[in-house]
């Protein structure tokens, strides 16, 4: 039940401030934000805002964001469609920047304490080592991204759901479960960038060759692109899903 638990928290949390990003952003770009609800399923809480709806739901998994004129174009004032394109990309990023920007903090803060704690280090010396890390933490990641793109990452070097669950149910303590937190959390956030929709950075893609083209796709040649974009990732999460559980046997 603890392991039950611990996998819902962190799974729970990572896309609930995810969503929370593009919420804040929205909000501070003056768009208009219909709906914002944490967990999925039934509702069991509703407030309805001056302009948004908000809702806790049954499943605490996540969340979503609903804007006006996301997912089809409206004329009313506050619509996405009608914003600027640098305050769309600004609202699309914002998830994964604030799962990136959580996890560097959580992970620099947990390995400081770690360090001072084991070698008996003062402060300052502690903040230099906790920069290190976190370069190199980040060097890792900027080489994971490069490695998947130029095919020498295999399917043994990935994990999914299955796999990161496992790990989580693994962790002893809140120290241990906030630095695989972090480390979730960072990976999720620049995984969520990259170049394929329906992945935020699919969608910022298609922003700017809106702003190069000074105008959308065409809804037809959009909704092809989205087809392969779903079916690609689809393929890929499946493969990575079958060698979670390859690796489990």
């Amino acid at each position: 039940m603890i392991a039950i638990i611990k996998i819902i928290f962190l799974l729970g949390f990572l896309v609930m401030i995810h969503e929370t990003g593009h919420y804040t952003v929205a909000k501070l770009c003056k768009i208009r934000v219909n709906e914002f609800a944490i967990g999925f399923g039934p509702k069991i809480w509703v407030h309805k805002g001056k302009e948004t709806t908000y809702e806790l739901r049954l499943i605490p998994l996540g969340g979503f964001v609903r804007l006006e004129g996301e997912e089809e174009l409206s004329n009313k004032e506050g619509s996405f469609n009608k914003a600027s394109i640098p305050k769309r990309i600004a609202v699309v990023v914002a998830g994964a920047a604030i799962n990136i920007i959580f996890g560097l903090v959580a992970y620099g803060i947990i390995i400081c304490i770690r360090y001072i704690s084991v070698k008996n280090a003062g402060l300052i010396e502690g903040l230099q080592y906790t920069i290190r890390a976190i370069g190199e933490l980040i060097q890792s990641m900027v080489m994971g991204i490069t490695g998947l793109f130029s095919g020498k990452l295999n399917m043994n070097d990935m994990m999914g759901p299955i796999g990161i669950s496992e790990m989580v149910t693994k962790t002893s303590g809140v120290m241990e479960f906030i630095y695989l937190l972090s480390i979730i959390s960072v990976s999720l956030g620049v995984t969520n960038l990259l170049p394929i929709i329906p992945l935020d950075g699919g969608k910022v893609v298609l922003l700017i060759i809106e702003a190069i083209r000074r105008r959308p796709l065409s809804e037809k040649v959009e909704l092809k692109v989205q087809s392969i974009g779903f079916l690609m990732l689809i393929i890929f999460s499946v493969a990575i899903a079958v060698n979670d559980v390859t690796r489990l046997i």
